[in-house]
């Protein structure tokens, strides 16, 4: 099963399909905007230390704060093969050692849900509200995206394509896992980056990478780099992305607006399976033909 959606510039075209889709990673895309909005409205610092460590926010989006990723561990892994249910959020960190870090924070790179773990702690602690509240309240809503909520149990994932991942337990998304309509993720990442929730300041931040070399083999990127909960730079193609891919047991998604002058275009697509490449290059693809690019 594979399903795409292109938003052209504006103005922005209705999602055909209601079903909800996981949208796995590109969660974080939403958790960075509304940790961001509290950087607009002064409530937190981009660049000050937060409750849990030596490192900034800044430092926990853009995945430089040294954190470990629960990924690691195998038997996180083979508990999610065999359908159990998740661990609680302290036994997980526990297990990971996850108070001792890897590198000085700023000094390098890991990609660590560890991290948007504690942005989401840090969004729940600074606006008093449940995470799925402050997701609406401060992000999706103003936006005017609806139809989107976090699953949290497995019953929240009734109706949703999970692939070979029917049984799946959400929580083991520590940071949270998003789910709805596809286009509704293309529309939150076009209006967030067309400058409908945040300043020009910020959008600049979002935007600012840490460069993480050449090629990924399978993939089009030719330059990839991070920034504050999104992924950035130049594709096969002659394109330059910015949006997020995400994955996990049984599908795979990806989100990416590009720009060509004045014109733009804004692209999701979600597969079963786990080929991230395959996705990206679709995204690459349909988003070459909307801006007139394609060969």
């Amino acid at each position: 099963m594979m399903s795409a959606l292109v938003l052209n510039s504006h103005p922005l075209t209705p999602n055909p399909s209601d079903t909800s889709v996981p949208w796995w990673s590109f969660t974080k895309t939403v958790l960075a905007a509304t940790a961001l909005s509290l950087v607009r409205d002064g409530l937190v610092g981009l660049d000050d230390p937060v409750l849990e460590g030596p490192f900034t926010l800044r430092q926990l989006l853009r995945h430089e704060a040294g954190l470990a990723d629960y990924s690691e561990l195998t038997e996180y892994h083979t508990a999610v093969a065999n359908d159990e249910a998740a661990w609680p959020a302290e036994e997980m960190l526990s297990r990971l050692d996850a108070s001792t870090l890897r590198y000085a924070p700023g000094s390098g790179w890991r990609y660590s849900n560890v991290g948007y773990l504690l942005v989401a702690r840090l969004i729940e602690r600074t606006t008093g509200l449940a995470l799925e509240e402050a997701l609406i309240q401060r992000a999706l809503k103003p936006l005017d995206v609806c139809h989107v909520r976090l699953a949290k149990q497995c019953a929240d994932l009734q109706g949703v394509p999970m692939g070979a991942a029917s049984r799946y337990d959400p929580a083991w998304v520590y940071h949270g896992l998003l789910v709805g309509p596809l286009g509704r993720a293309a529309t939150f990442l076009d209006r967030l980056l067309a400058g409908h929730l945040l300043p020009e300041t910020l959008l600049q931040d979002l935007q600012t990478v840490r460069h993480l070399g050449g090629p990924i083999p399978g993939r089009p990127w030719t330059s990839p780099g991070y920034g504050l909960g999104v992924m950035h730079g130049p594709v096969e193609g002659g394109l330059t992305l910015c949006g997020h891919t995400g994955g996990g047991p049984g599908s795979v998604v990806a989100v990416y607006r590009a720009t060509d002058g004045e014109a733009s275009a804004t692209c999701a697509v979600f597969q079963e399976g786990a080929d991230e490449g395959e996705v990206e290059a679709a995204v690459v693809k349909d988003l070459r033909g909307a801006l007139g690019k394609a060969d």
